[in-house]
């Protein structure tokens, strides 16, 4: 026998077959792994709507007017959730305020209606507006700088900011301008008639 035989003949003597799979211990894993995870999404779900018992308080959500007169701007495009005002990881989930959805937005005299295909519709009364300025993000939505409108209104005791993003963004200053200028013209009205009580 040459060294070259000797060699392959050793070799081939290590070689070993392949290990056989273990079927079991697989599909242990796989069924422990789909536990897992059906645990964690339970546990969100119940989070979610623990969220929702804690804000209990806050009053249901008003509705359209049956004439809320002319609309001064409309908007379509996506709902992405309210928060308490200034704090915007604090969502708001009570009477459907967090679930994210595509929104028709219409501006008139007297407020805000926010339709939501899916999702609870709303109403904010002109008196209850408080500010619109852009933002970036809100509550698991962050965009680039500018790209969501946020409004700021009253709702029970508290200060509640809405997120939208309109379909066309460059449709966003405009609302800004639209509902600042009514508030700031409804705060003129408001001091003018106090002054004339007096």
């Amino acid at each position: 026998m040459t060294p070259a035989t000797l060699l392959a003949a050793g070799l081939a003597a290590e070689k070993k077959s392949a290990e056989v799979t273990d079927w079991a211990a697989r599909v242990g894993w796989l069924v422990g792994l789909a536990l897992f995870v059906a645990l964690v999404y339970w546990l969100m779900r119940e989070g979610w709507k623990w969220r929702g018992t804690l804000q209990g308080d806050l009053p249901e959500l008003p509705s359209a007017p049956d004439d809320p007169g002319p609309a001064r701007l409309s908007m379509s495009g996506r709902y992405h959730g309210s928060t308490t005002a200034g704090q915007w990881l604090d969502r708001i989930v009570a009477h459907g305020l967090g679930t994210r959805s595509r929104v028709e937005l219409t501006l008139t005299d007297a407020g805000l209606d926010v339709v939501r295909p899916g999702a609870t519709d709303f109403f904010v009364p002109a008196a209850q507006l408080r500010e619109a300025r852009l933002d970036k993000g809100i509550a698991g939505k962050v965009l680039t700088e500018g790209g969501l409108l946020v409004v700021t209104w009253a709702h029970g005791e508290r200060l509640i900011d809405s997120g939208f993003r309109s379909d066309h963004a460059a449709e966003h200053n405009e609302w800004v301008d639209a509902i600042n200028s009514m508030i700031d013209n409804s705060m003129i009205d408001n001091n003018s008639t106090e002054g004339a009580e007096r």
